[in-house]
C-alpha cells in the first residue's frame, strides 16, 4: 500500500508527495503537527494538514526570509523573530557573528520540540546562548515592545487559525513601534499565483504600506509552496532593500548559501507584471 500526503492548493489543484513513512503525530493546544520522511523531499513538517518546511527545499525559504534584511541593515544586533518554532529562520541568524540577541517568540511549544526531535537540520541552533525563547502570542508580545529591535523577522503560518493576527494592521503598526529608528520588518507574504492565496497577500501588503514609509515586496521560487511562487514583504523606516544593499560588506562575511546571494537579492525585487497589478491596486 503507498502512503501519500496530499494538500489542497485550491478547490481545484492538490499537491501530493509519496510518504516512506510518518515519523510523528500530535495535537497541541493551538494546532495538529505531522512530521513525513520522503523520499524526494526528506523529512517534512505539516501543522493542520498544512506544509510548512521539507528538508529538501527549506534553505530557499530561510535564506530569503533572513539574508535580504540583514544584508541592508548596517549594523543589526537585536532581532525578532515571530513564528519560526522550526529553528530555521535562528539557523541562519546565528551565522552572524555580530548578532548580540535573538528573540524567538512562538506560541506552540510543541513545534519547537518536534522540531529539535525530528528536523535537527533546521532546528541546531535553538541553544544558540544568544537566543532567548518566548513561548506566548506574538501579536500580545509586541504590543509590550518599543524602539528595541533592528530587525523583525515575521515567519508565520498561512493568515488563519493562530497565524491570522500577524497579519492585521494593528500588528504591523506594533512591530513599527517596536523597531528602532532605522529598523526593518520582513514578512512571508504568500503567493501571487491563485486567487485566495493572492487577495490574503494583497490585504498583507494594503496593511503594511498604511503601516511603513517604505514597503516593497519580493520572490523566491519555493517548490512545495502552493504554486511554487512565493513573496516576501519588506518593510523599513529608512533604508530601501535595493538602494541600500552594501554587496560587498556582505560578500566580504564569507557566509556560504545555498540560494541567496547578492546580485539575487537585487533582481529578487524585480517583480512580474501581474504582481505589479496586483501591488498598484491596493497601494
Amino acid at each position: 500500500m503507498e502512503l501519500w500526503f496530499t494538500e489542497r492548493h485550491t478547490p481545484n489543484v492538490k499537491f501530493s508527495i509519496k510518504v516512506d513513512r510518518q515519523l510523528y503525530t500530535g495535537q497541541s493546544e493551538f494546532q495538529r503537527i505531522d512530521v513525513f520522511d520522503s523520499k524526494e523531499f526528506g523529512r517534512f513538517l505539516t501543522l493542520d494538514g498544512y506544509m510548512m518546511l521539507t528538508e529538501k527545499d527549506e534553505f530557499i525559504y530561510h535564506e530569503m526570509i533572513t539574508h535580504i534584511p540583514m544584508a541592508v541593515h548596517p549594523n543589526p544586533k537585536n532581532i525578532l523573530v515571530i513564528g519560526a518554532g522550526d529553528g530555521g529562520v535562528v539557523r541562519e541568524l546565528t551565522r552572524y557573528s555580530t548578532v548580540e540577541s535573538i528573540d524567538l517568540v512562538e506560541i506552540d511549544e510543541l513545534v519547537v520540540e518536534v522540531s529539535k526531535k525530528y528536523l535537527p537540520t533546521t532546528a541546531c541552533r535553538l541553544d544558540d546562548e544568544r537566543v532567548h525563547i518566548f513561548y506566548e502570542d506574538g501579536v500580545k508580545f509586541i504590543r509590550r515592545c518599543e524602539n528595541k529591535y533592528d530587525v523583525i523577522i515575521v515567519d508565520s503560518t498561512d493568515p488563519f487559525g493562530p497565524g491570522e493576527g500577524l497579519f492585521t494592521k494593528e500588528f504591523y503598526g506594533s512591530c513599527n513601534k517596536a523597531l528602532r529608528e532605522d529598523g526593518i520588518m520582513v514578512n512571508q507574504h504568500e503567493s501571487p499565483f491563485y486567487d485566495e492565496d493572492a487577495a490574503a497577500m494583497q490585504r498583507s501588503h494594503k496593511r503594511i504600506v498604511e503601516s511603513f514609509p517604505i514597503s516593497r515586496v519580493y520572490q523566491a521560487h519555493i517548490p512545495t509552496y502552493p504554486s511554487g511562487h512565493w513573496l516576501f514583504g519588506f518593510a523599513s523606516k529608512k533604508y530601501h532593500p535595493v538602494h541600500d544593499l552594501n554587496a560587498t560588506k556582505w560578500n566580504m562575511l564569507g557566509l556560504k548559501t545555498k540560494y541567496y546571494n547578492t546580485k539575487l537579492h537585487t533582481g529578487a525585487f524585480s517583480l512580474p507584471n501581474y504582481v505589479e497589478e496586483m501591488l498598484r491596486d491596493v497601494e
